[in-house]
């Protein structure tokens, strides 16, 4: 099947200006702020260890959640990858930053300024180990995540709040597992000293903890996509959308 990388350009700067600018905002937020958090360990105990990126994850996945609603699969898959891109540029203005002369105020500690803004540095300017696991986990999560919350919407016979909350607790929960998951197996297993128990406990105590933020906070994100129905928020996209499949049908046929 051929692509035509323009009409499919068009379609992301349709879907970009589609999305209220507070709710994009939000969630690259959430995914760089949960890339940086990473570096810092909360628990570290022989059967389980926490970093500090379940403080803000779960909001890019009710985000995710939110998106697929209203837009679907394929859009929530593409902001994803748009919010990934962002966090590497943002990792690359840190990474500079870092390496730039001068100290930090936090430094300005009798003896330890050069431990302190070295340590600083260290921490703004992440690891490249760390990018390359946060960002592997989190486009696997997504697209596990966008599918599976698309996948169940479309086999529920209803369209009302259980069903919201079905569909978004089932992918939240599977999808953060993922995150978890392979982020541990790409990072921590590695470079940090876990073990696999560790790991696994990790994903599964984590994805717990976030599929509660989640069950607090998907009451908002179900008024919210009410909101934009009754609204017609993204009515530009989603008519796009429907002529591109209603053209591949044609085609099909």
């Amino acid at each position: 099947m051929k692509i035509d990388l323009k009409k499919e350009l068009n379609e992301l700067k349709v879907l970009l200006r589609s999305i209220p600018p507070l709710t994009l905002t939000m969630f690259v937020l959430s995914v760089v702020l949960m890339n940086l958090f990473a570096n810092k360990g909360l628990v570290a105990l022989d059967w389980i260890a926490l970093d500090a990126g379940i403080v803000v994850s779960w909001l890019s996945f009710l985000s995710m959640d939110i998106i697929v609603k209203r837009f679907g699969v394929k859009a929530s898959i593409s902001v994803s990858v748009v919010a990934i891109l962002i966090n590497i540029f943002v990792a690359g203005i840190f990474w500079i930053v870092s390496a730039m002369p001068g100290d930090w105020s936090a430094s300005y500690v009798d003896g330890s300024e050069a431990v302190i803004n070295g340590a600083l540095n260290s921490t703004l300017a992440g690891s490249w180990f760390i990018i390359f696991g946060s960002v592997t986990a989190f486009l696997l999560a997504s697209i596990v995540n966008n599918v599976l919350n698309d996948w169940i919407g479309r086999h529920l016979k209803k369209d009302n709040a259980a069903a919201y909350y079905i569909r978004s607790y089932a992918s939240t929960i599977i999808g953060q597992f993922v995150d978890n998951l392979t982020f541990a197996l790409i990072v921590s297993l590695h470079f940090f000293g876990w073990n696999l128990r560790q790991c696994v406990v990790c994903a599964l105590f984590g994805a717990a903890a976030e599929l509660l933020c989640e069950v607090v906070f998907s009451p908002i994100g179900y008024k919210i996509v009410r909101s934009w129905e009754k609204d017609k928020v993204g009515e530009e996209y989603i008519k796009l959308r429907k002529i591109k499949n209603i053209s591949s049908l044609r085609k099909i046929a």
